[in-house]
């Protein structure tokens, strides 16, 4: 039967557990072949063609061996699945008037985990002071732009001067910095906010987390969505300044993009038309060829993409 057709299917697989800075070398591409059928018995399964990619720091986590996972498993060693057995966190494409890498990127994961952590946690409100960490990636250049949709005075920071440019100049932040120029964050954040953040979006960590309690107002709200900086180290760093939450009644709370999921209907009727009206700005990394998600997926971690990483699997 046609349907029952076996095809080559090229994959990139894992070779071994990465402790520290993952290389191009940890993984490798082989070829295999697939059947174009539903294996029978099988329920809730859907085999799909992939066209797009998607690559994001937190599948840092997924490469090393957890033997208590936080969130999602470790990658097994030597495979890469196309037939998904839990369709219930697959979101079915209703509207095609986009480029379908809109899904991986604004209407995928990025834009819900923005909405989710920015208006579901924080409630922003006009002429709140919004800080943003990691600004330039693929969900903190839509935070930003959420909260200006709201009115808020929203400031980021990146790590290098293009970054900064593409915040203040595409994303319409209200200001930025490069963390990297800056030998004191406590400093800097004083210096960009004198009254104090509102809402911190966090999704670096570290001594970037440690200097944005110093600074934050009272009862100032922040949504931890990531930590960059601790992903590919042995011991993470620890966070000194955490009796600030006390005395400033700060809530802070962590989340992840699926605790949103049952709400996508109503993030569509806030980014779609947004999007059709010019008010929203997206920018892909993208790479050409299944070959370059290796070094695609590294860069991630070194800094190297400007927005969401993408890998072009197959053209549309």
């Amino acid at each position: 039967m046609a349907g029952e057709e076996a095809v080559s299917n090229k994959q990139v697989t894992l070779n071994n557990y990465v402790t520290g800075f993952p290389k191009e070398s940890d993984m490798k591409i082989t070829t295999g072949s697939i059947k174009l059928k539903v294996p029978e018995g099988s329920k809730d399964t859907v085999l799909l063609k992939n066209l797009y990619l998607s690559y994001d720091p937190y599948m840092r986590g997924r490469m090393s061996k957890l033997d208590k996972p936080l969130f999602v498993a470790s990658f097994k060693l030597g495979e890469e699945y196309s037939l998904i057995q839990s369709p219930q966190l697959l979101i079915k494409i209703l509207d095609t008037n986009v480029p379908l890498s809109y899904y991986t990127r604004i209407l995928g994961m990025p834009g819900l985990t923005a909405y989710g952590g920015l208006y579901e946690l924080c409630s922003p409100k006009k002429g709140e002071y919004v800080y943003v960490s990691a600004a330039s990636g693929a969900v903190g250049q839509l935070v930003g732009q959420f909260a200006k949709l709201v009115g808020c005075y929203v400031f980021g920071s990146a790590g290098s001067k293009e970054k900064v440019d593409l915040l203040k100049n595409r994303f319409g932040f209200d200001d930025a910095f490069n963390y990297k120029e800056e030998p004191d964050l406590d400093a800097a954040l004083n210096r960009c906010f004198p009254e104090g953040i509102d809402i911190y979006f966090e999704n670096v960590g570290g001594k970037m987390l440690d200097a944005v309690l110093l600074n934050m107002r009272i009862r100032g709200r922040i949504a931890v969505c990531g930590m960059i900086s601790q992903y590919n180290l042995e011991k993470p760093e620890g966070v000194h300044n955490l009796m600030q939450v006390v005395g400033k009644r700060i809530r802070m709370e962590g989340f992840l993009a699926g605790d949103f999921y049952h709400q996508y209907p109503k993030f569509l009727e806030l980014v779609m038309p947004a999007i059709k009206e010019g008010k929203l700005v997206n920018v892909e990394d993208i790479a050409e060829g299944l070959e370059k998600a290796p070094s695609a997926l590294v860069g991630i971690f070194t800094g190297q993409n400007v927005g969401k990483q993408l890998v072009v699997v197959a053209r549309e």
